[in-house]
């Protein structure tokens, strides 16, 4: 092959034998116009003609837009029901009239006075009856009276009116307007006013004794509408006041039955909405209702509102008296969460939290640890285990976090697991009984000594926090453990006493320190969890449960009766649903779990288990954060402040307090970075010693520190003695 037959490609800019090659000009297309068309050009299109089509464009994009089609379909629709609208609108103006003349009536022949004489006398009360009569003549007496006060003041007032008017009118027709005082023309000025207005209100009253008719004559069916949105494809989900008032109106609930009777309104301090895969509204109950009433009447609430119980969520507001509603759409419960975020890729923060599933709203909820404790509890296979199997993942995939497990029955539901946890044991034996009461001791034996470890670092943090858990040293690192079917170990004969009173510790004391406690158990009842350890729990989640028993040992006292119920979802039907509070800031949340396949010949789980052990080994290897790491813990426990202190005086004999921080944080980062003079001057006020002033600075004597090492020593060999 020679360069003859060589053929580029693709072509390139270069001649043969890789000549250089000038690139090809730029062809362009078109058409030169002389200066008089391209004049008459612009001049067309900034002239009539192109602001015509321009605006024919503006039209014609408005015309197309959602708002506009919207506004169509209403007007459509009102123009298809105007015959219908028209009929009412009548009959209102009807039977506002007839309102008008029962009210006149009733008044004049003092109705309501004469109900009361009448209830008095069928009642046999001649007192109260006696009592009516009366109030009815002083009424009339003083009606009357009043009447002939009217009278004599409209009379007066109309001859003084007829007079001034007569006089002005006289000098009007005698005096022309230029040569009266200007003060007497402004006069005219205002009457001439007056009367051009007066003639727009004579024309104006018969359409506002229109109105005015049929304002009184209309529907006052509690919630009664008659302008209804046209056409929705979601039609069967479509939920407004009126409908809810209508709900609430028949419920059986005598406060509401009273208010409604007497013609009463609601007041929907948050009016019906959207809000998420369902409709929100905020309702202020009349005096006497109270949220906890429309609470127990919430099957019956569902039913008047074309729904299922599971769909319809009453509870109680900020206050006894606001009721929060929410009305899931028909159907949108029925569907499973989807996929978990997390299950082919990415890590986590358990500091930030993990994603469990959906709310009602369609929202992804997470699942904090930090803070935090949990207890899950349901009938048989309704998900509670898939639930903790979520969250353990989650934790799993964050490298710092140190994960334990104990389940007090015989199953593989964590074997997966294995790699990745500290501790685990399965069983139903004492010996699994005994590790876990072991693991909750020394859960608090790790807190005690976490607690001491943050009263000596910088600035004596409350808590422990993303950026002390990545410092291996301090050995602050997240510790969350599990203990499944925790009704087993409550209520050993042996260990159930004592777990109890360390769980409880660890849940009360534990969560500022970096400590989560996990437990499930299937028998919520009111002997199998300690009281103690639900009310204390921060975020307790509900499957489907038998009873109110069941539901307010995992929610929490009270919850059933304020209408947060999991006994309304449905065995199998349900399945993966939950009722939790303390996830957020609501008071509820009907949470729709994700799902992790793990069953027979389907396991999802393992990989995840994988990846994240993938993760810890990289960490390791570059010398990152990981868990579980026992020499970390003894070395911050082994931190000698004074000793070290002495080191960074290097011999001298002062030296200012700014060096020995610097020298400080050189020898051991992961403690002393961040120090300041006052955690400096803490650490010696330890030993009775405080930095003197020399020179104008702030020193530390090397005597000083000599002496009381040298005290501790003395004072360490004479205990040992001892």
């Amino acid at each position: 092959m020679t360069a003859d037959n060589l053929i580029p490609f693709p072509p390139s800019p270069q001649g043969p034998l890789g000549t250089e090659r000038e690139p090809a000009p730029l062809v362009l297309d078109g058409e030169l116009l002389p200066d008089d068309e391209s004049t008459a050009l612009v001049a067309r299109r900034l002239g009539p003609e192109g602001l015509r089509a321009r605006v024919a464009v503006l039209v014609r994009g408005v015309a197309h837009a959602p708002q506009i089609g919207q506004l169509r379909a209403v007007a459509g629709y009102r123009l298809r029901q105007a015959p219908r609208d028209v009929t009412r609108l009548g009959w209102f103006f009807l039977r506002g009239h007839g309102r008008w003349i029962t009210k006149g009536w009733t008044w004049a022949t003092h109705g309501d006075l004469r109900a009361d004489a009448r209830a008095a006398r069928l009642a046999g009360d001649q007192e109260a009856r006696r009592t009516a009569q009366e109030t009815i003549r002083a009424d009339a007496h003083a009606r009357w009276s009043k009447i002939g006060r009217a009278l004599h003041r409209t009379l007066a007032g109309g001859l003084l009116v007829t007079f001034l008017a007569g006089v002005l009118a006289l000098i009007d027709a005698q005096v022309p307007r230029a040569d009266m005082w200007p003060w007497l023309a402004s006069v005219y000025t205002v009457i001439d006013a007056l009367a051009v207005m007066g003639v727009w209100v004579l024309k104006a009253a018969p359409l506002g004794w229109l109105v005015a008719a049929i304002w009184e004559g209309r529907d006052k069916t509690p919630g009664a509408s008659w302008l209804v949105r046209p056409c929705r494809e979601d039609a069967d989900s479509w939920i407004d006041e009126r409908m809810i008032s209508q709900a609430l109106a028949h419920l059986g609930i005598s406060p509401l039955d009273r208010f409604f009777k007497n013609g009463g309104e609601l007041t929907y301090t948050v009016p019906a909405r959207v809000d998420g895969e369902g409709t929100f509204a905020q309702i202020r109950l009349p005096m006497g209702a109270t949220a906890d009433m429309v609470a127990a009447k919430r099957t019956t609430l569902a039913a008047n509102l074309g729904r299922a119980a599971l769909e319809t969520w009453p509870t109680q507001g900020e206050e006894a008296g606001l009721l929060d509603l929410w009305i899931a759409d028909k159907g949108k419960l029925g569907g499973g969460a989807g996929p978990w975020p997390l299950l082919h890729e990415g890590t986590v923060d358990v500091f930030q939290g993990v994603p469990i599933g959906k709310t009602q709203r369609g929202q992804v909820i997470y699942g904090h640890f930090f803070e935090r404790n949990w207890i899950v509890g349901g009938r048989p296979g309704q998900g509670k285990t898939a639930l903790v199997r979520i969250l353990l993942l989650g934790a799993a995939l964050d490298p710092t976090a140190e994960l334990w497990v104990f389940v007090i029955a015989q199953n593989t539901d964590f074997k997966p697991f294995a790699p990745r946890l500290t501790r685990y044991q399965v069983g139903m034996g004492p010996d699994v009984a005994a590790a876990a009461v072991q693991a909750l001791a020394d859960l608090f034996a790790e807190m005690e000594r976490r607690g001491k470890l943050l009263a000596t670092l910088p600035g004596s943090p409350p808590a422990t926090s993303r950026r002390l858990a990545d410092k291996p040293a301090h050995g602050l690192h997240p510790l969350i453990c599990v203990i499944s079917e925790c009704h087993e170990l409550f209520g050993h004969p042996t260990h159930g006493e004592q777990a109890e009173k360390l769980a409880i510790s660890v849940i009360k004391q534990g969560r500022k320190f970096g400590i989560t406690l996990i437990l499930d158990t299937q028998s919520p009842t009111a002997t199998s969890i300690p009281k103690e350890v639900t009310r204390n729990t921060s975020c307790g989640v509900a499957f489907s449960v038998a009873d109110h028993i069941a539901n307010d040992g995992l929610l929490g006292s009270g919850k059933y009766r304020a209408g947060i119920r999991a006994t309304d979802l449905r065995m199998h039907t349900d399945r993966g649903t939950s009722v939790m509070v303390g996830v957020s800031d609501a008071t509820f949340e009907l949470v729709r779990g994700f799902y992790v396949p793990y069953s027979d010949g389907v396991d999802m789980v393992t990989p995840v288990v994988t990846r994240a052990m993938t993760t810890i080994d990289q960490l390791r290897r570059t010398g990152g954060p990981t868990p579980g790491d026992d020499d970390q813990d003894d070395e911050a426990e082994q931190v000698d402040h004074l000793a070290n202190i002495q080191a960074a005086l290097r011999g001298e004999r002062r030296v200012r307090t700014q060096v020995v921080l610097t020298r400080l944080a050189e020898l051991n980062p992961a403690v002393y970075e961040g120090w300041t003079f006052q955690d400096l001057s803490a650490a010696l006020a330890d030993y009775d010693i405080e930095p003197v002033k020399s020179g104008g600075v702030k020193v530390v004597r090397a005597t000083d520190v000599t002496h009381a090492l040298a005290y501790r020593d003395r004072l360490h060999d004479t205990e040992g003695d001892g």
